[in-house]
């Protein structure tokens, strides 16, 4: 007979194996942080879960596991009905909660009372945060990491972008965390929660071919409000660099198009340049939102780089990565699309 529970070690090196990873915890649980690929199906929502655990603390644990039964059980019903109920006999569900508890396990029982080959994960999400965690510091001392270096605007990203068409492995820390990592690096979209982006460097990490070379931007300790793991920074830090070197006509005409957006919002783009008054001064700083106010955006983007971006720069390549002062110089003439496919065809080629 199928044992119902699975040990997290098992069933992360194999989630492959599995036809759906259903996430039984609430939406907000599932938004903060799941396993990779998952689907959400609630057997209490965000509201039942406060109401159950409420009636625990004031009532009893009965009244609380009574009235969760219920709950769970209508929700239990309505997914057999609506999102289970053209899975074939074979379907092969992953089952998991927070802690591997009642909440999965009542909807493996249901499951493997219909006939379904359900498994349920061994310790829940609980059990496989440890284990990414774990992961996180191993897994980076067994990358061979080239590390793209290079001022704001020399388009590290772009050429991790064509790296990653080339067939070569990258490392996109930047895209995972949607953040371009500076003090006006927001995007538009919001940033993952730290456990989520941990989860997507984590199944990152293990994709990669050890005996292979990772391309990876050279980033700094945060990404935005995301923390990177210490095991991957020191690793970066440890490792071979390359230096972009592209001309300041060509900087600014990148940053303008990657950074369009603070050009159609100014307001954004305004407390954005006030978290630089402490470094640079109020009137410093005022004058580049004027330049912003004017549109006249060559300059401003032209006087950022020269006041703020790459002094910084200077300041911590060579503090932080012990290998930038003997990169690999990696030239990209005019910085067209041309230039950034040449150059990794050549680099991916190795």
């Amino acid at each position: 007979m199928l044992r119902p529970t699975l040990p997290c070690a098992e069933a992360v090196a194999d989630l492959g194996a599995f036809d759906a990873i259903v996430d039984v915890r609430s939406p907000s649980e599932f938004a903060l942080d799941h396993l990779p690929g998952a689907i959400n199906c609630p057997v209490l929502d965000d509201e039942e879960r406060v109401r159950v655990g409420t009636m625990h603390k004031l009532e009893s644990a009965f009244a609380a596991r009574r009235c969760g039964a219920a709950l769970v059980a209508r929700s239990i019903a309505r997914h057999l009905e609506q999102r289970f109920a053209e899975k074939p006999r074979s379907w092969r569900p992953l089952v998991y909660c927070w802690r591997g508890g009642q909440r999965s396990g009542a909807m493996v029982h249901v499951l493997t009372s219909v006939g379904w080959p359900a498994r349920q994960l061994e310790g829940g999400y609980r059990a496989f945060r440890r284990h990414v965690l774990g992961e996180l510091d191993e897994l980076p001392k067994h990358l061979c990491l080239r590390v793209v270096c290079g001022p704001t605007g020399s388009g590290k990203s772009r050429l991790l972008r064509r790296l990653a068409d080339c067939g070569a492995q990258v490392l996109d820390l930047e895209a995972i965390a949607c953040h371009r990592g500076s003090v006006l690096g927001a995007l538009p979209l919001p940033q993952p929660s730290q456990k989520s982006f941990e989860t997507q460097l984590w199944s990152a990490l293990r994709a990669f071919d050890p005996r292979r070379p990772v391309f990876v931007e050279s980033e700094s300790r945060k990404v935005g409000q995301l923390r990177l793991p210490d095991a991957l920074l020191e690793r970066m830090r440890a490792s071979e660099c390359l230096q972009l070197q592209l001309p300041t006509e060509a900087r600014v005409r990148l940053l303008r198009d990657e950074y369009a957006h603070f050009e159609a919002d100014a307001p954004t783009l305004m407390r954005q340049l006030d978290c630089l008054v402490d470094l640079h001064g109020r009137d410093r700083v005022e004058e580049w939102k004027r330049l912003a106010a004017g549109q006249r955006w060559e300059e401003m983007v032209r006087r950022l780089l020269d006041e703020h971006y790459d002094p910084a720069y200077q300041r911590s390549i060579h503090r932080n990565f012990r290998r930038a002062a003997s990169a690999l110089p990696v030239m990209l003439g005019a910085g067209d699309e041309t230039d950034f496919a040449r150059a990794a065809a050549e680099l991916a080629a190795g």
